[in-house]
């Protein structure tokens, strides 16, 4: 199993960014290696992905989702991976979006890559690649803002709403998404602000804009 972390932060207001990261569908036009997404359900998606040369399809399914704080997933199948992107307010027009992801690399080139941390680099660039797309457009493509409670939140007696189980105001903390992934690092809560600034984290170098693209609606 592989862990990956990486963070950027992006010139638009937090809405604006986590607006944006709910629709899947627009993820190969700053991901890379990812051919496609089809959204096939409120909470369901299908991917096809290259990786090390091996092109896959695989569903995934979100497992928690909180508006303008976190969106995490899990893989149904293999590959297997899951996830978790929170966002934190830095200032009224700056957010961090820092994605934490575990997987398991599958065959020899998908390991030999992990080794050369290939992936690691194709994820630092694909966050890059979103702060790109996100300021050149000025504004999300479209939303999908509703609440998606986790596991560990089902039946919570907190009053910060059905089934959240955290008192209002309480911001969500980051955790592990998938209980087969345990690891837990320790980020500053999502959704709140100010934080300061991450290490190496800025405007990508050389990265030109990307050409906006109808997309459509809700869509990992």
């Amino acid at each position: 199993m592989s862990t990956i972390e990486q963070s950027v932060d992006v010139d638009v207001p937090i809405r604006t960014a986590y607006n944006q990261w709910t629709q899947f569908e627009s993820f190969p036009e700053f991901m890379e290696g990812v051919e496609s997404v089809t959204q096939i359900g409120d909470t369901r998606t299908d991917w096809v992905v290259e990786i090390a040369g091996v092109r896959r399809e695989f569903e995934a399914e979100i497992t928690e989702q909180h508006p303008d704080e976190r969106v995490a997933w899990r893989s149904t199948d293999t590959p297997r991976q899951a996830g978790v992107v929170t966002f934190h307010r830095i200032d009224d027009a700056t957010t961090r979006v820092t994605l934490q992801m575990d997987y398991d690399p599958e065959g020899f080139l998908e390991k030999a890559a992990d080794a050369l941390q290939l992936v690691r680099m194709r994820v630092r660039g694909d966050l890059q690649r979103f702060k790109t797309f996100i300021e050149s457009r000025g504004g999300e493509t479209g939303a999908w803002r509703d609440e998606v409670p986790g596991p560990h939140q089902q039946g919570g007696t907190g009053t910060g709403g059905p089934g959240t189980g955290y008192d209002i105001g309480e911001p969500t903390p980051p955790r592990t998404v998938n209980p087969e992934y345990p690891r837990q690092t320790p980020l500053p809560p999502p959704g709140t602000g100010p934080i300061p600034p991450a290490p190496g984290t800025g405007a990508a170098p050389g990265a030109g804009p990307v050409p906006p693209r109808d997309t459509p609606g809700p869509s990992i």
